[in-house]
C-alpha cells in the first residue's frame, strides 16, 4: 500500500507541476508527504495549519484535477496537519481534516466520514444519530425571556438573525462580549434554543471554554486527539462561552484554531462570548483573534434604568408576584451594576417576604438592599448617609429630599450627595433619584460645590473630614 500511495502521489505531482510552475511547486507541493490511500481516500500530510489553508484557497482545483486523473471522480482527499512537532520526550501529534467535496450544485459538503460522540464521554461510544446529541442548552434561556434595551439591542438583533439563518449571515462568527452578569450566556444559549426549535436536524453544542480545554487535555493524555477533533468537526452550531479562558493555553488555542477554520469554511455557525472585546484579549494568538473579528462583535452594556425596570417586572410576573411600582422604581435605581446582581436582590426579597409572611413593599425592599447590596461591596448605603447627615446638620431626611432652597438644607443635601458619590456604586442618576428625583447634573453640581467649599473654608473642610471618619467607621 505504501508503494501504491507513493506512486499515485508521484503521478499527481507530475500533473500539478505542469499547472503551477516551479516556484509554486517547490514552495507548496515539495513539502507534502503522502501517508495512505484507502478506498480512494488519499491522505497527505502538510506541515502546518497555514499550509493547509493556503492549499485549500489557492490550489484545491489543481489538486482535484490531478486526483481525478489518477483515482477517478469519486475520490476523496484528506489532510493530516501537524499540530505539534513534538520533542525528544513527546511524540509529534497531528490531526486529520477531510476536504470538502464540490458537488454538482456547487455546495460544499463534508465527506460524511466523521463519527459521532457524546460530550460526557466523547471518545468511546458507538455511532448515534445527530438528533440524539445533547446540546447542553438551558431551556430557560430564550429570546422571550431576554429583555431588550439600548444596552443590548444590537447583540439581540444579530443573535436573532443568526438563529433564523445559522451559518448563512455575515455574522459568523458572532462574538458577544461584556462584563459579568450582563446576559452574554443567556443570549448565546437563546440563539441555540431558537435554532433547535426550528431546525431539528442541526447538531447544536454549547460548551464553556474551560470544559473544552479540560477535555482537550484528557484527549492528549489518552492519545485520542483525533477523536476529540472529529467530535467538534461534526457540530453545526458551536457556542463557546468565556473564550478568554483560552489565554495562555497555546495548544488549546491551536486545536481550536483548527476546528474554527474547518467549521467556518464548512458554513457552520460559531458563537462565542467573552468578558472583553477581541482587541483587548491578551495571551491569545494573533491569528486566532483576527478570526474572531471576521463576523460581528457586539457588546452588552450595563442595563439602563428602563431595562432594569422591565427586568424586575418580568421576573416578578414569572414568579406570579405583583409588586408596587414604587418598589420597582426603587430597586431599579438602587441596583445599576448588572442583571445577575439585580436578580439576586429579587430572589432575596421574595424569600424574605415568604419567610416573614408579609407583602413586598418599599420598606422590605430597603431592608433587602441593606443585607444584600452591602455584602457585594456597596460599602455604605444612601439611606445610612442621609441619616448620618440629617443628624449632623439637624435636618430631617424628608427635607434632604424636598425642593426647599433654604441654605442650611441645601448644604446638608449637597454633603449627602457628595458622600453618596464617594461611598456607593450608584450612578449619578440613581443618586439623584434618592434625593427627590433630581437629575445627574444636580449631583455633579453638589459634588463640585462641596469640593469648592473645602478649598476655601478650613472649618467646613474639618467638618467634612470628621463626617468622613464616621462613615469610614461604618465601612470598617
Amino acid at each position: 500500500m505504501q508503494t501504491n500511495v507513493q506512486t499515485v502521489w508521484n503521478n499527481c505531482l507530475k500533473t500539478i507541476r505542469e499547472s503551477v510552475g516551479e516556484q509554486g511547486f517547490s514552495t507548496w507541493f515539495t513539502p507534502i508527504k503522502p501517508l495512505r490511500l484507502e478506498n480512494k481516500v488519499l491522505t497527505i500530510q502538510v506541515p502546518s495549519q497555514f499550509f493547509y489553508e493556503y492549499l485549500e484557497e489557492h490550489y484545491v482545483r489543481v489538486l482535484r484535477y490531478a486526483l481525478d486523473k489518477e483515482l477517478g471522480s469519486d475520490h476523496r482527499l484528506e489532510y493530516s496537519v501537524v499540530i505539534d512537532k513534538g520533542n525528544a520526550q513527546h511524540k509529534p501529534y497531528t490531526i486529520n481534516l477531510p476536504n470538502k467535496v464540490l458537488t454538482a450544485n456547487g455546495l460544499n459538503q463534508g465527506n460524511g466520514r466523521a463519527r459521532n460522540y457524546s460530550l460526557n464521554s466523547p471518545f468511546d461510544l458507538p455511532e448515534i444519530e445527530l438528533a440524539n446529541q445533547r446540546s447542553y442548552l438551558n431551556p430557560a434561556y430564550t429570546f422571550d425571556s431576554f429583555i431588550e434595551g439600548d444596552c443590548n439591542r444590537l447583540a439581540r438583533s444579530a443573535g436573532l438573525a443568526v438563529a433564523q439563518k445559522p451559518g448563512v449571515t455575515v455574522f459568523n462568527p458572532l462574538m458577544l462580549y461584556g462584563g459579568v452578569g450582563l446576559g452574554k450566556t443567556h443570549l448565546a444559549q437563546a440563539i441555540g434554543n431558537e435554532i433547535k426549535s426550528g431546525i431539528n436536524d442541526k447538531f447544536i453544542l454549547y460548551i464553556s471554554s474551560e470544559k473544552f480545554a479540560n477535555q482537550f487535555y484528557e484527549a492528549i493524555k489518552s492519545h485520542k486527539i483525533q477523536d476529540f477533533s472529529n467530535f467538534f468537526l461534526q457540530v453545526d452550531v458551536l457556542i463557546l462561552d468565556d473564550v478568554q479562558f483560552f489565554e495562555g493555553k497555546e495548544k488549546t488555542q491551536e486545536i481550536f484554531f483548527h476546528i474554527f477554520n474547518h467549521l467556518h469554511q464548512s458554513g457552520k455557525q460559531i458563537i462565542m462570548t467573552s468578558d472583553r472585546s477581541p482587541r483587548d484579549l491578551t495571551g491569545l494568538m494573533d491569528r486566532l483573534v483576527s478570526r474572531f473579528k471576521w463576523g460581528l462583535t457586539a457588546d452588552l452594556q450595563q442595563p439602563d434604568l428602563e431595562t432594569r425596570m422591565a427586568i424586575i417586572e418580568r421576573k416578578m410576573q414569572a414568579e406570579g408576584i405583583t409588586i408596587p411600582s414604587n418598589v420597582i422604581e426603587y430597586l431599579a435605581y438602587s441596583v445599576d451594576t448588572n442583571i445577575r446582581e439585580l436578580e439576586g436582590v429579587l430572589i432575596s426579597m421574595i424569600a424574605n417576604a415568604s419567610l416573614i409572611k408579609r407583602d413586598i413593599d418599599l420598606e422590605l425592599a430597603k431592608q433587602t438592599l441593606k443585607n444584600i447590596v452591602h455584602d457585594i461591596d456597596t460599602e455604605v448605603g444612601v439611606d445610612f448617609i442621609q441619616k448620618k447627615i440629617s443628624d449632623h446638620f439637624n435636618v430631617t431626611i424628608d427635607e434632604l429630599k424636598d425642593k426647599t432652597r433654604k441654605k442650611d438644607i441645601v448644604i446638608a443635601r449637597q454633603v449627602a450627595m457628595y458622600f453618596s458619590k464617594e461611598y456607593t456604586n450608584l450612578s449619578l442618576k440613581s443618586i439623584g433619584y434618592h434625593f427627590g428625583g433630581r437629575d445627574h447634573s444636580t449631583v455633579i453640581h453638589a459634588v463640585q460645590a462641596i469640593e469648592d467649599m473645602c478649598d476655601t473654608d478650613s472649618v467646613f473642610k474639618r467638618k467634612i473630614e470628621e463626617l468622613r471618619k464616621q462613615l469610614k467607621m461604618k465601612v470598617a
